[in-house]
């Protein structure tokens, strides 16, 4: 008997492929998936963290499809990278150091990443930032449960633990792939050494005074509010803003010399105009830079306000009906348009990404509204989620990617979502489109009727008011069920794996943070 020829495909070393995670989708071999992978794709590495202790890895695959009527379309396929219990308690924040650069092929193609627990504990892991190739004749099944297949990536390994801080961890950011800040509980902004490690310098951030809190027998040790909330990074690498529990302000910090810069107090109608009211614990929950380092916004429980350069209110964000803000990112629009600034996207408690321009209109009719407070409020663009797509579960937390490799489909951008109830859920928006919606609600504002007076003389209640009928700006690509309650969600989009490397030693990397050198470490202690 003859010898059956063997297909030529099958010899050839392609990306791993992915699946497309669909409760109704067809059932295909592990080899059949990794052909899905085709030119002109793009994989994107997810990882979420969750109230469950589990660190779950996944690979989204991005790939052009043909419609029935002949028009493009975007198709995504989920596949599973790693899934484990990394803490002993739930998991608060993560962090990826940046990708290597371009004009630099001598930085190494692995990735560090941070995840931050309620256990004390940063746990620290190698990724590898590109997608790894394999022979499919030798690839073997891994065994799974689900319909989802596993593709491990061989080059994702544990570092180990850092254990510098002595409560909780609530944030942490790498401002390049050398340094490693982390803030926690106990009130101190860690700046570690990725080389070796070392905690370079630790900045105190001071311990509120107990307002309004039980006195005597009935409060319990360290029963006042601490903790650093979030911090954010100016862009020059010399500032930085924090937030903490139990202040009614935000901190300036020279990063140069890891002192304090100025302290900006809240003022009384800054805090009602975003809806914490006398009994509101006033604290700012998140912040952020904007790309160009500009302005800045800091998120409230209810609310946002963005800050110019000058530390003044600029406007304000209050989600219509009122409800409860998770999360807060800018959508840097330079990169298509040099005169086109930052949008800013919030994620809600009732399943929604609202997307706002910070650029407020002044015009005739807005001059005739008297506002609930001085401070204008931002204009809405549109969302994704809601009632409208019946997505009702609170979002805690999205990314926002701009992937060039994808073919036809430029100034597109890839948000990525992660609810409550364990769904990943991808969108695909265009830039160009909310640049058009900007320029369009340039004059006139959808919260237009906030604050205007009724018959009686007496302004609205933003709490009464019905909500407002917001165009959907994203297209939904697909969902992933986790299974866990997610807390925290990162990404980013990995390397072509046929670009070269050039395995450097870790931390070896050129530093562009200016901040914490030794000398400063030995100055602060």
């Amino acid at each position: 008997m003859g010898k059956r020829k063997r297909d030529t495909a099958e010899k050839e070393a392609i990306p791993l492929a992915t699946h497309k995670h669909a409760a109704k989708a067809p059932q295909s071999s592990i080899t059949d998936q990794l052909r899905l992978q085709q030119n002109g794709s793009t994989t994107i590495q997810i990882i979420v963290g969750s109230y469950d202790r589990v660190l779950h890895g996944i690979t989204a695959t991005i790939s052009v499809a043909t419609e029935k009527g002949g028009g493009p379309s975007l198709d995504v396929h989920f596949a599973d990278t790693f899934l484990f219990s990394a803490h002993t308690s739930a998991i608060r924040c993560l962090a990826i150091s940046p990708l290597p650069s371009a004009e630099d092929p001598s930085q190494s193609h692995k990735l560090i990443l941070a995840s931050g627990s309620t256990d004390e504990r940063i746990n620290l892991y190698h990724i590898s930032a590109t997608a790894p190739i394999v022979d499919v004749k030798k690839t073997v099944s891994l065994p799974t449960l689900g319909n989802t297949p596993v593709t491990e990536n061989p080059k994702n390994r544990e570092l180990g633990s850092l254990l510098h801080h002595s409560s909780g961890i609530t944030a942490l950011y790498f401002p390049s792939r050398s340094k490693l800040l982390s803030a926690a509980e106990d009130n101190t902004m860690a700046i570690s050494r990725t080389r070796d490690w070392t905690v370079l310098s630790a900045i105190k951030a001071p311990i509120p005074k107990a307002i309004g809190r039980p006195s005597g027998d009935t409060a319990p040790l360290g029963g006042t509010p601490a903790g650093v909330n979030d911090f954010a990074v100016h862009p020059s690498m010399k500032l930085m803003i924090s937030v903490g529990k139990g202040e009614k302000c935000m901190r300036l910090w020279n990063l140069v010399t890891g002192k304090k810069a100025g302290v900006l107090t809240f003022e009384r109608e800054i805090l009602q105009g975003i809806g914490e009211g006398r009994w509101a614990s006033g604290e700012g929950r998140k912040v952020e830079w904007n790309s160009n380092g500009d302005e800045f916004v800091v998120g409230f429980e209810r609310g946002a306000v963005v800050f110019g350069m000058d530390s003044k209110p600029k406007c304000r964000v209050m989600p219509v009906p009122m409800t409860k803000i998770h999360q807060i990112h800018y959508i840097p629009m330079k990169q298509y348009d040099v005169h086109m600034g930052d949008l800013l996207a919030v994620s809600t408690e009732d399943g929604r990404v609202i997307v706002y321009s910070t650029i407020v209109a002044h015009d005739a009719d807005q001059e005739a509204v008297v506002p609930i407070s001085p401070i204008s409020t931002c204009v809405p663009l549109g969302q994704m989620g809601g009632k409208d797509t019946e997505l009702t579960v609170r979002v805690k937390d999205f990314e926002f990617l701009a992937p060039t490799t994808v073919e036809g489909n430029s100034n597109s951008e890839i948000i990525i979502t992660a609810s409550s109830d364990g769904s990943i859920r991808m969108w695909s928006i265009r830039t160009s489109e909310l640049n058009e919606k900007r320029q369009a609600t340039n004059a006139t504002s959808d919260h237009s009727h906030l604050g205007k007076q009724n018959t009686n003389g007496e302004q609205n209640d933003v709490k009464n008011l019905s909500e407002p009928l917001l165009p959907q700006c994203g297209t939904l690509l697909g969902t992933y069920e986790t299974g866990n309650r997610i807390t925290c969600l990162k990404a980013f989009i990995m390397l072509n794996p046929s670009t070269p490397q050039v395995v450097v030693a870790d931390g070896k990397d050129g530093d562009v943070f200016e901040g914490m050198s030794d000398s400063d470490k030995e100055n602060n202690t």
